[in-house]
């Protein structure tokens, strides 16, 4: 509600307030899908983001994306779950105008131009040319409604309001409706997620936003022209396999766009970036990003894993922010002064992420045993890539005559550095793991010394004894 109030108070001041001044500022007055077009058509020739926030889809679905909207196309988002379907969809209103005229008081967002409703045609007979106009911002012309089956076509359309007939009205009044989202969102972008979990019967109440672009309630004799672009997102399992979506609503909508999850690991480092909690309190370093970054794929590709169920974006997201939580839960005990995630750290998501996960029937009992082998392997990748090659020799020389290293997830970083003493050639591992002059704390430096310890031991060059959270590394 505060960002709906300062956006009302920034309407520039110099905007028409009456509809003789909105005829004289030579506005034009375009449909939801003619502004889309021409402010995507502003950007693409432009070169300027469309989609920004978007990660991963530039050269495969955006592409069709746009095609779609350039056409005037109602669409459906095609994915499993956490593929960025509503954060996509939620991009498309910053393709509208930034602010647009609306009877002032309408509930459905009147163009001044061409007044829909009873009560706004009403008005513009009373008052003509004085007929009072408000602006809102793109970002207030956007409805989302999650389809789930106790969803009613009052909810979607509209329905009886008894609290007018109560006032004195008579049930043949068209004011006594109380317009749903769908009539709310006139002149702007709807969203129904997960369409296929919306019961059949109140599907067709969307038929004729589709095709006659109206709606009607109940017995009236009410026909709303509505002016509004409809964005739907489905499942998979759901559309195909169950088939739960109407023959008849499959029908009316123009394209069917699918989506994926990122391609690449740099898609994926990159999401893990841009939505991972900035202020949980610690950092963390881009070696063990990569590591959750090619967790998060082989997950993805496990043959344990139902693959029709999909493994959310979210699921590398909350690995991150659980890897900064337990550094910072080590600074807060050891009193650090800087929490620095480590390796030591990696092992604590694997319970929280078990429940994001659907695995096979047959490997029940084995959740936690395939999440452990899987973060040991991106462990193990992510180290052939960083450090493949790198001259470890001086860190192995530490335990020569039956030395070793105790590490864990409370020991701090600077009795860890204590442990395992100097260490020539430190500030070339550093830079290899992506830490640059900036990082050169305490933490930083043992995060890049556990990691190579961690990855020798993966690689079979130093073993590692795990007693309850604490790690011995030794020959």
């Amino acid at each position: 509600m505060r960002t709906a109030r300062r956006r009302r108070s920034l309407v520039p001041v110099h905007q028409p307030r009456i509809l003789r001044e909105l005829r004289a500022s030579d506005h034009v007055h375009r449909s939801v899908k003619a502004e889309v077009r021409h402010n995507l058509l502003t950007k693409l020739r432009a070169g300027e983001p469309r989609f920004p926030g978007i990660v991963g889809f530039d050269d495969s679905v955006l592409p069709h994306l746009e095609r779609a909207l350039l056409a005037g196309h109602d669409l459906v988002l095609l994915g499993e779950r956490g593929q960025g379907k509503t954060r996509l969809i939620r991009t498309v209103t910053g393709l509208l105008d930034e602010w647009t005229p609306v009877v002032e008081g309408c509930e459905i967002n009147d163009h001044p131009y061409a007044p829909a409703c009873t009560t706004c045609r009403r008005k513009a007979r009373e008052m003509g040319d004085e007929l009072p106009v408000a602006w809102k911002h793109r970002d207030e012309r956007y409805g989302e409604k999650l389809a789930t089956p106790d969803t009613s076509v009052g909810d979607l359309i509209g329905d009886v309001d008894p609290i007018k007939i109560a006032e004195g009205r008579t049930l043949g009044d068209p004011e006594t409706v109380h317009y749903g989202l769908v009539p709310r969102t006139n002149r702007g972008v709807f969203s129904v997620n997960e369409l296929p979990d919306l019961a059949e019967r109140i599907q067709v109440s969307l038929l004729n936003v589709l095709e006659e672009r109206d709606i009607q309630v109940r017995g009236y004799n009410l026909r709303l022209p509505l002016d509004i672009l409809l964005i739907a997102s489905a499942n998979p399992e759901d559309y195909t396999n169950r088939g739960r979506i109407i023959t008849p609503l499959k029908d009316r909508f123009g394209a069917e766009i699918r989506t994926h999850y990122p391609q690449t690991v740099e898609d994926e480092l990159t999401l893990i970036r841009q939505e991972s909690m900035p202020d949980i309190g610690a950092d963390i370093p881009e070696h063990l990003i990569e590591v959750i970054a090619r967790f998060t794929r082989l997950v993805r590709e496990s043959t344990a894993v139902d693959a029709r169920s999909g493994v959310s974006a979210r699921f590398s997201i909350a690995a991150a922010e659980t890897a900064a939580a337990s550094a910072v839960r080590r600074a807060a005990i050891t009193g650090e002064e800087h929490a620095v995630a480590r390796v030591c750290d990696l092992p604590s998501m694997v319970p929280t992420l078990r429940g994001k996960v659907e695995f096979e029937v047959s490997e029940e009992g084995r959740e936690t045993e395939i999440l452990a082998h899987l973060l040991r392997r991106a462990t193990a990748e992510t180290f052939r890539n960083r450090l493949g090659g790198t001259d470890l020799a001086p860190l192995t020389d530490k335990f020569a005559e039956g030395s070793q290293v105790e590490s864990g997830e409370l020991v701090p970083a600077a009795e860890l550095l204590r442990r395992i003493g100097p260490v020539n050639g430190l500030a070339k591992i550093m830079a290899k793991l992506g830490m640059g002059a900036g990082d050169e704390s305490p933490g930083h430096a043992a995060a890049a010394l556990e990691f190579a310890l961690e990855g020798l031991y993966l690689m079979r060059r130093l073993s590692k004894d795990d007693l309850d959270g604490v790690n011995v590394y030794r020959t």
